[in-house]
Order: C-alpha cells, then sequence, then structure tokens
C-alpha cells in the first residue's frame, strides 16, 4: 500500500514535546530521545509532520506561547495526531517536581515529552478561525489598555516632578512666593491653580477688577446691534487661566463662605449652573487682584 506508514499494531506510544518559539519548535520525542529542530511555519511543520508520520504518536505537548504555537497545533490537528496545549505554569511545576532545574528550549522540550507520559493530558483542539482572531483583538487591546495606564503613570510621574520644579521655583524669588501665598489663601484656590495665575496673569495687582477679568476671559462681552439687545457671553481672554478659575470655582462655590453664598443667591434667582459658575470665575479673579493689589492674605472678614 502506498502513502502513510502504519505504525505496528503493538508500537509502543511515543510522546512528543515541542517547544514553541516564534521562529522555532524544538521537538523531543520520548522515549526514544530523537529530537528535531524546525522553521516555525509551513516548511517546517512539513518535515516535522513526516519526522511523525511512522511513530505511534500517542499524544503531542506544547505549551500555550500566546498566537506562535497556534499554526503547529491547528497544523498537527489536521493530520489526526493529538495534540494538548499546557499551561505554562504547570509545565514549569512539572519540570521542578522532577528535579531540572535549568531551562533551555531542548530541555523544555524532553520535560514537554516526559510530562505527556506520566500524566497524559486531554487533547486541546484549536478553536475555530473566527474566535481565534476575536481573541487576538481582545488579547491586542488588553495590551493596549496595559500600556495606557504604563504611559499615564510615566506622564503622572512627570507632573509631580514638574510641580515640585514651579514650586521650587516661585518660593526662591519672594516676591513670587508672597503673591503665590495670597492666592493660596483664597479658599478654593490650590498651588497649581496659584501658579497658573502667576503664570498666565502677571498683570495681577497692576491693573482693575475690569481689566483683570477681561485678561482672565471672564467677563461678559456685550452682544447689541441696533435695537436688539443679544445675550452676552464671555469669550476671549487667556485659556489656560480661564480654565483653571472654572476649577477653583467649583471648590469655591462649596468651601469659600462668601463665594457659596453668592453662589446660592444666583441658584435662588433661577440663574442657570453656567452662568452661576462663571459669575463666581469672575469673583474669583477680581479677589486675587484685590489682595495682591493690597497685599494681603484673604480673610473671613475682609479688613
Amino acid at each position: 500500500m502506498q502513502g502513510k506508514a502504519m505504525p505496528e499494531p503493538n508500537a509502543m506510544p511515543v510522546y512528543v514535546g515541542v517547544d514553541v518559539c516564534k521562529e522555532w519548535l524544538d521537538v523531543h520525542v520520548h522515549p526514544s530521545g530523537q529530537t528535531l529542530r524546525v522553521s516555525n511555519d509551513r516548511v517546517g511543520l512539513k518535515r516535522l509532520k513526516r519526522m511523525l508520520a511512522p511513530l505511534p504518536v500517542a499524544r503531542i505537548l506544547m505549551e500555550a506561547t500566546g498566537k506562535h504555537h497556534r499554526a503547529a497545533q491547528r497544523s498537527l490537528h489536521a493530520a489526526d495526531l493529538a495534540v494538548a496545549v499546557v499551561n505554562p505554569l504547570r509545565a514549569r511545576l512539572f519540570a521542578e517536581a522532577a528535579g531540572t532545574i535549568a531551562k533551555t528550549d531542548a530541555i523544555d522540550a524532553r520535560l514537554l515529552a516526559v510530562m505527556g507520559a506520566a500524566l497524559e493530558p486531554a487533547e486541546t483542539a484549536p478553536p475555530p478561525a473566527a474566535l481565534e482572531e476575536v481573541c487576538e483583538l481582545v488579547n491586542a487591546r488588553t495590551a493596549a489598555t496595559a500600556e495606557l495606564r504604563r504611559r499615564c503613570d510615566a506622564c503622572q510621574r512627570h507632573i509631580e516632578r514638574l510641580d515640585a520644579e514651579i514650586e521650587r521655583r516661585i518660593l526662591a524669588q519672594p516676591d513670587m512666593a508672597r503673591r503665590h501665598a495670597i492666592l493660596c489663601s483664597i479658599p478654593g484656590i490650590g498651588p497649581i491653580t496659584a501658579a497658573i495665575f502667576l503664570a498666565g496673569l502677571a498683570e495681577l495687582g497692576t491693573c482693575s477688577a475690569k481689566q483683570a477679568a477681561m485678561l482672565a476671559g471672564v467677563a461678559p462681552v456685550a452682544n447689541d446691534s441696533g435695537d436688539k439687545s443679544g445675550r452676552r457671553a464671555i469669550r476671549g481672554g487667556r485659556m489656560p487661566v480661564r480654565n483653571a478659575a472654572y476649577m477653583a470655582a467649583l471648590s469655591a462655590s462649596r468651601h469659600n463662605p462668601d463665594l457659596a453664598a453668592f453662589a446660592k443667591r444666583l441658584k435662588n434667582a433661577g440663574k442657570r449652573p453656567k452662568i452661576v459658575i462663571v459669575a463666581v470665575m469672575r469673583k474669583l479673579v477680581v479677589l486675587a487682584n484685590t489682595l495682591i493689589t493690597q497685599n494681603r492674605l484673604w480673610t473671613p472678614i475682609a479688613p
């Protein structure tokens, strides 16, 4: 009969360990000790199947290695060979239980073959191609999420270093340190917002309240034409300062007694939430300008 050679009916079954990496497949046949290294591609798999064809293979063991083992598993399964894919940790624990500490590709292949003979793990059928593709996408998403967390952590550490350097340089200049302390004394304004005000509104203390509000972009701008009186809205100004003032206003609306009462009066008067926040922003900027002009810290009761 031509074609595939059939093993002898009473031949001793053999167990094959396959150590998988991206480029190579290291193969060990137990108990004969026969070894082979082939490329982890279609050509290498053809060589491997030719080697295994005359052997009474009971089980082929390989570790789950991401996507690198899948082509070999699918090809060997299609050739009617029983393949078991095992958890790498389980294989490592078996090796340690067998007294083997050293780890090479050839050693791993031998131990996988011995593990197959000792434990005879169940055959693992390859998943459908569609499911495999979804698994690839899910794994890619998991990796991207981990990378995003790593980058966020790196950015957070960088921001913390910048904060420390900003604080150091502000404290090194007495005049700037005083202005910073005045701003930080206002409930609702923290060290970072105070630094943004210092850098973005250097005119604080040297301009009028209206000018300070216009520079920060928190002063309503007229929108009138002829008999028409349009709705006033804030526009222009310095965006970093306006953004910082917005966050400070949210805090001040709850923790600054005067501004919390001011916000409550506006709400009770039916003002929309956005208008209330903008009004508190303007009050904060005007207050900051006034305190720096007078060179005094904020106190609950103004002198």
